[in-house]
């Protein structure tokens, strides 16, 4: 009996993946080249500034620069948006909002958002369930501990390495985690959970290789999208 065929690993453009500084020019050409590469996913960094206003913005500090979000969203056309929401309020009805804006032009999903908060995703994934929105919602996994005490730094790599209650709690359907904490644990911790992974953000040729063989991901987010087709191909995906 033959083995069924493992789904081909779908392609996410990080900051469109150009390469350029961000700028409200440069967003835009590195969303339509992202698009015209044949990405699955574009992934946004989407910021609220102090007067609730949406941008996309990788890093946001300060800048005015930062094109508008629903610009942003426009320029996707047909391919579908990975919403990675940078901002984080009491409620989560600001993120439902920014998300609601987004599905409402975009064609057909899923569409995936991703956040750190357990209380964002939650609220997201009620939101959709209640609405039946064809959005994926997924709990992030990682990030920089510099700065903090040595104590603190491992507490926290230790919880990311092992993180059940942080994803049972948020009720995602999606585990983003760093190529890194994927790799060790997290992987398998998806699979044994029946939950999608998305990965973040291998960029050299060798990782890609690694993470876009059919089966080991749902969704790989990379700065080298084209690099990433390539090697998909190669793998017959």
């Amino acid at each position: 009996m033959s083995r069924r065929a493992r789904p081909r690993v779908l392609i996410s453009a990080h900051r469109g993946g150009a390469g350029v500084e961000t700028s409200n020019e440069n967003t835009l050409v590195a969303v339509h080249q992202a698009v015209e590469m044949g990405a699955d996913y574009v992934e946004l960094d989407v910021q609220r500034r102090p007067d609730d206003s949406l941008v996309v913005l990788h890093d946001d500090d300060g800048r005015l620069d930062a094109v508008r979000f629903d610009d942003v969203v426009a320029a996707l056309g047909r391919t579908r948006a990975h919403l990675d929401l940078k901002f984080g309020t009491a409620d989560g009805a600001a993120e439902v909002e920014a998300v609601r804006r987004a599905l409402d032009v975009l064609g057909p999903g899923p569409h995936v958002a991703t956040t750190g908060r357990v209380a964002t995703a939650r609220t997201l994934r009620a939101w959709a369930d209640a609405n039946g929105s064809d959005l994926k919602v997924g709990i992030s996994i990682g990030g920089t501990v510099a700065g903090l005490p040595v104590l603190e730094q491992v507490r926290r790599r230790w919880a990311e390495l092992f993180p059940w209650p942080k994803v049972a709690a948020s009720h995602a359907d999606v585990i983003a985690a760093h190529h890194l904490l994927a790799f060790l644990t997290l992987r398998r911790l998806a699979r044994r959970r029946g939950l999608d992974l998305l990965v973040w953000t291998p960029d050299h040729a060798v990782l890609l290789r690694y993470w876009l063989r059919p089966g080991r991901a749902w969704l790989v987010t990379t700065n080298h999208p084209g690099l990433a087709i390539r090697i998909r191909e190669q793998h017959g995906g």
